[in-house]
């Protein structure tokens, strides 16, 4: 993020990217059961338990876990930067407010 913006709108930004990427993590989580449901339709006439076995232990299944574990990685490092960014707009604010005081002195 470049320097030369306000903090506002670096915080502003990455809130956006943050919004996104959370929405999408989100959709992803909510849509885990059902997801799990189509596949274990598509193994046909056997066990639900047999069915939720062989979903589970499928390639498309772990494809699908780790799409929604990435999703939830990229919103919560967005988080972390929106946070960055709030903490160093607090150090620049007591920074100028002690800058302040001292020229009173």
């Amino acid at each position: 993020m470049s320097n030369n913006l306000p903090w506002s709108e670096q915080y502003r930004i990455v809130a956006k990217q943050w919004v996104d990427a959370d929405a999408a993590a989100n959709f992803r989580e909510e849509m885990k059961s059902a997801q799990l449901s189509r596949l274990m339709a598509k193994e046909g006439d056997i066990p639900v338990s047999r069915a939720e076995l062989n979903v589970k232990s499928s390639d498309e299944w772990g494809e699908f876990i780790e799409q929604m574990t990435d999703a939830r990685h990229k919103a919560t490092k967005l988080k972390v930067q929106l946070e960055y960014i709030r903490m160093k707009f607090m150090e620049w604010q007591s920074e100028n407010a002690t800058k302040r005081a001292e020229m009173r002195l």
